[in-house]
């Protein structure tokens, strides 16, 4: 019973042992049975069995312990049905656990050989790093917005995906095709090398889609060397007719090659394109907020435009790259650089000159294909055709208004910047084409002004020269090609673009000088990169699409490639476009950060200069200076309201006073003064006031009241503020009074409103009091006594100084003075004859007077005893007028009682109380249209003009001047570049 049961206990311990295939696992030997344990160890202490001989003698190797195996004999034990029957679920359970370990290991191996060709899978992808910009910003920020643990929770465990894994051995044949396709080992050159250069800046594009393409080209060109070499050992050995089919037939497979590759890279740019449109049409719309505000090429562009503004004589500071576009007129410049920009943008002409100034072109990508200027928010859609013929007129109306008078072509930048699904970056200047030969029509200096731009623009050491040479004429002809080697003599920046290779082929009558000529061996220069484009048929009317196909299907059919002439790489304006591109940035990343420390450095020098000029002042810029001026010039305006009313009743009564005293002493008081009575002389005074009034005293009043506002704003505007008075304003405040004063114009209405007021004042005869008699005296005292004075300095000046001043200053008198002194006394002594004598002599009196002269010996013209009696009257008339005026005082009374029963006549002190009050009422409406309506059309009048000059950089430029303006402007723009500098560095390492 016990040797039964030891047997089986033994035959379960054998299938586990056989079950575990390899599988490690520690049973303790104690859970054994008891039999099972003194079968393998007889010399266990537990055992109290003696062991009987064995018939049978084995050996058995157990995996359930480490001790080492021992030879036993077992028992004869006879496996009968019955041993069977008993122990079925042993071998049951043993089938069943080798069923599992199977499936487990089976899970195991294939999650590792999957891992393992997922990691080769992996390695032999194209890196494709730099092509991030291509994805959405909102697939790498997807670990935010989804829990990746739980869907790997969620994914199958090992037994359901190695149920679930696809064939790998098929897979590896798949990666190992892709892999000899895609090799990135094989050994490659820039799409811009020059052919027999050996220059050192060509690398290996190994990175990104760009260059998994050139090492296509690359095999291409190893194709072209197999046929190559072929074709000369042919040459050389007269090989058998199968060499040269083999040549042929390396040339056609060379072809295809050639054209599959080309239409994988069509249609892998397009599915680029389109994916790019979709993301940057879904990012205009709002839908995905981007982190930049601005492209990266946007950015570089405003520094650019901003140092134009800074450097406009083209300072050696400026060393950010560019593309400069040079080449002969009529060359292909435009054209190229309109296949590049993919539109129509520039005026055509046939032969003559129409790029006149530089034109910065700056191309980025965005969703729809437009153009817009600088200093403009109009987009042009260069999808439609009225647009672009709006562009085109529109950048000719620039350039024309840019020259200036006399000359043909202009310094002065047009920046524009054109933005469109799939362009690429980059910034490119467009000059004026070379010329050899100054034309009628044109200035004299045109020649050397186009020399001048392109080498200002060439010299800059970082600036990429994109050469362009007309294929279809001789090569002689060409002027551009030795400036760009001047300026350039290493070509290390220089790329060069040979066009209308379709009229070359068919003209040349040597297809090699092409191949001389892509090759840089015809011309002396040399270059980074030679290409062979076609611009269209000539035909202005062509559409970009149009040009392109005819393009394409020129270099298919073209036998330049056929018998390998040129390169794959080296035709089209798309692999032109791309070499250009991937040159202007790489020089960009090189440079960029040395002309950052250069404005920094820069602008150090700046500030600290301010600090010793100018240490307790701001730094105010111009336009900031003009602010500062445009305030306080308001300020002065606003200060003409706090003029008092009786300030201005003043000045308005004295200066219309000044105005038309002469006439009323002249032209109305002494005719009436000669009068026979009181009632003649007040009918001529109303005559004469009448007429006055409807002719000339309110035109006369309104422009007293207009000068006396420019006097009172000139005032304002000069008056210095003490220690707040800043000079530097000096000159623009001045400006602006004067075109303010230019631009003001009184109200018309006014004088017809006014001339009913003067009318009704001059009506008006009645003295109400004795305080406005004594007024009126007194006004007429001041006028007659002012009237007189200047009356004897006239006979003074005209007879010469008295006996008084010849005594003590030695003075004496003229000729001509004796005999005015000898004609006035005559003249006197016939005053004092006739007292009533009228204003006028006869002509027997001046016959007279000249007879007595000439009898003393004084020889008189009648002309001037006739001026020297003028003056001698009015002298007279007025001592007279200021007797009468002295025996009015007492008058008042007799005035009242209208001069009944009195001898005493004061209608002359009517008069003058009636001019008085005329010129009262007069300066308090002027003063009233002052304050009320000119003040505030003439504030009007200053903002307008501060408006306009604000708009005018000229104005601002002529009118701020001096070295602490300059200085600031200069700190300024310092500042501005290199914050944008800065900005554009930083989002250039972020791109990268």
């Amino acid at each position: 019973m016990w040797r039964t049961r030891a047997a089986a206990a033994c035959v379960i311990c054998r299938s586990l042992a056989n079950s575990s295939y390899g599988i490690k696992r520690k049973s303790p030997l104690q859970n054994l049975h008891l039999v099972s344990r003194s079968t393998h160890h007889p010399y266990y202490p537990s055992s109290k069995f003696q062991r009987p001989p064995l018939r049978i003698s084995l050996q058995l190797f157990s995996s359930l312990n480490r001790l080492p195996p021992h030879k036993t004999k077992l028992l004869t034990v006879k496996h009968g049905y019955q041993s069977h029957r008993n122990f079925w679920l042993a071998r049951l359970a043993s089938r069943l656990l080798k069923v599992r370990y199977l499936i487990l290991g089976s899970a195991v191996g294939g999650g590792y050989t999957a891992k393992k060709t997922y990691e080769q899978w992996k390695d032999m992808m194209p890196d494709l790093e730099e092509y991030k910009w291509i994805i959405p910003d909102f697939v790498w920020e997807l670990d935010e917005l989804i829990d990746f643990e739980k869907l790997l929770k969620a994914l199958p465990d090992a037994d359901d995906l190695a149920r679930l894994l696809p064939d790998f051995d098929k897979i590896g044949e798949s990666l190992a095709s892709l892999k000899g396709f895609l090799s990135p080992g094989s050994p490659g050159e820039t799409a811009f090398r020059a052919t027999d250069q050996g220059y050192d800046s060509d690398k290996q594009f190994k990175k990104g889609l760009l260059g998994e393409l050139i090492l296509l080209q690359q095999q291409i060109q190893q194709h072209e060397e197999e046929a190559r070499r072929a074709a000369g050992f042919s040459s050389q050995q007269k090989r058998k007719v199968s060499d040269k089919e083999k040549i042929d037939q390396l040339q056609e497979e060379l072809l295809r090659t050639q054209l599959k590759y080309q239409r994988m890279l069509e249609r892998l740019e397009k599915e680029n394109k389109e994916l790019r449109k979709l993301v940057l049409q879904r990012d205009d719309k709002g839908i995905h907020q981007r982190k930049l505000k601005k492209s990266l090429i946007d950015m570089y562009s405003e520094v650019l435009d901003i140092l134009s503004d800074y450097d406009a004589s083209y300072n050696t500071q400026d060393h950010l790259p560019r593309v400069v576009v040079v080449g002969d007129q009529s060359a292909g410049k435009t054209s190229v650089l309109e296949m590049i920009a993919q539109a129509r943008i520039f005026p055509r002409g046939s032969g003559e000159m129409m790029t006149r100034s530089p034109v910065k072109v700056t191309l980025s990508e965005g969703p729809h294909h437009v153009a817009l200027f600088k200093d403009s928010s109009r987009e042009f859609d260069l999808t439609k055709e009225e647009d672009l013929a709006a562009l085109r007129n529109e950048i000719e109306i620039r350039m024309r208004n840019s020259v200036k008078e006399g000359c043909t072509v202009s310094t002065e930048t047009i920046s524009l910047s054109v933005k469109g699904p799939g362009l690429q970056r980059m910034v490119l200047v467009d000059l004026p084409g070379v010329i050899s030969t100054v034309t009628s029509g044109m200035a004299p200096d045109t020649k050397e002004t186009i020399f001048s731009i392109s080498k200002a623009y060439m010299q800059n050491p970082n600036a990429i020269i994109l050469c362009i040479q007309d294929g279809s004429v001789d090569a002689e002809r060409s002027i551009v090609t030795d400036l760009v080697s001047q300026m350039d003599p290493q070509g290390k920046r220089t790329i060069f673009v040979l066009t209308k290779v379709d009229l070359a082929e068919k003209n040349v009558a040597s297809p090699n000088r092409i191949q001389q000529i892509i090759e840089g061996k015809l011309f002396p220069m040399k270059a980074l990169g030679y290409f062979a484009v076609v611009t269209g048929k000539g035909n202005s009317s062509e559409s970009i699409e149009s040009i392109k196909e005819y393009e394409e299907e020129f270099f298919q059919n073209s036998r330049l490639l056929k018998t390998s002439m040129l390169k794959a790489h080296q035709v089209t304006t798309k692999n032109l476009s791309l070499a250009v591109s991937d040159c202007f940035w790489k020089m960009v990343r090189e440079s960029v950060e040395q002309q950052a420390d250069a404005f920094k450095a820069t602008r150090f020098n700046l500030e600290t200069e301010w600090k010793n000029n100018y240490p307790r002042l701001r730094e105010l810029d111009r336009n900031e200076l003009f602010e500062k001026a445009k305030n306080e010039i308001l300020d002065e305006v606003i200060s003409l309201t706090q003029v008092t009313p009786k300030h201005w009743e003043e000045m308005l009564e004295k200066t219309l006073w000044e105005r038309v005293s002469t006439h009323v002493i002249e032209n109305i008081y002494l005719p009436a003064a000669q009068t026979a009575n009181s009632g003649t002389f007040n009918t001529t005074v109303d005559i004469k006031l009448k007429q006055w009034t409807d002719k000339q005293l309110p035109n006369k009043a309104v422009e007293v009241a207009w000068e006396t506002l420019q006097e009172e704003f000139s005032r304002f505007m000069t008056e210095k503020k003490g220690k707040e008075h800043d000079d530097i304003f000096d000159k623009l405040k001045q400006a602006v009074r004067e075109e303010t004063i230019k631009r003001h114009r009184w109200n018309e209405r006014a004088e017809d409103s006014l001339r009913v007021i003067q009318h009704n004042a001059l009506e008006d005869r009645s003295i109400s009091d004795k305080q406005q008699w004594d007024a009126a005296i007194h006004f007429m005292e001041e006028t007659l006594q002012s009237r007189l004075k200047d009356t004897e300095s006239v006979i003074e000046d005209m007879v010469g100084p008295d006996w008084k001043k010849r005594w003590l200053y030695w003075v004496g008198r003229t000729k001509e003075q004796n005999i005015r002194n000898e004609t006035k006394n005559e003249l006197e002594k016939l005053i004092k004859c006739n007292e009533d004598h009228p204003a006028y002599l006869a002509n027997d009196e001046v016959t007279t007077v000249r007879k007595n002269l000439e009898a003393r010996g004084v020889a008189v013209d009648p002309c001037l005893i006739k001026d020297t009696w003028h003056q001698i009257y009015r002298r007279y008339f007025l001592k007279s007028a200021l007797n009468h005026c002295n025996l009015c005082r007492r008058g008042f009374y007799y005035y009242q009682r209208h001069f009944v029963d009195s001898e005493l006549e004061c209608n002359d002190i009517v008069l003058f109380w009636r001019i008085q009050r005329m010129l009262a009422i007069t300066a308090n409406t002027l003063r009233q249209q002052l304050t009320n309506t000119e003040v505030r059309r003439l504030e009007k009048n200053v903002k307008e003009v501060l408006e306009d000059f604000a708009e005018d950089n000229e104005k601002k430029v002529m009118l701020l001047t001096g070295k602490r303006v300059q200085l600031a402007e200069d700190l300024k723009k310092v500042r501005e570049i290199q914050e944008k500098l800065e900005a554009f560095i930083e989002a250039l390492h972020q791109e990268k």
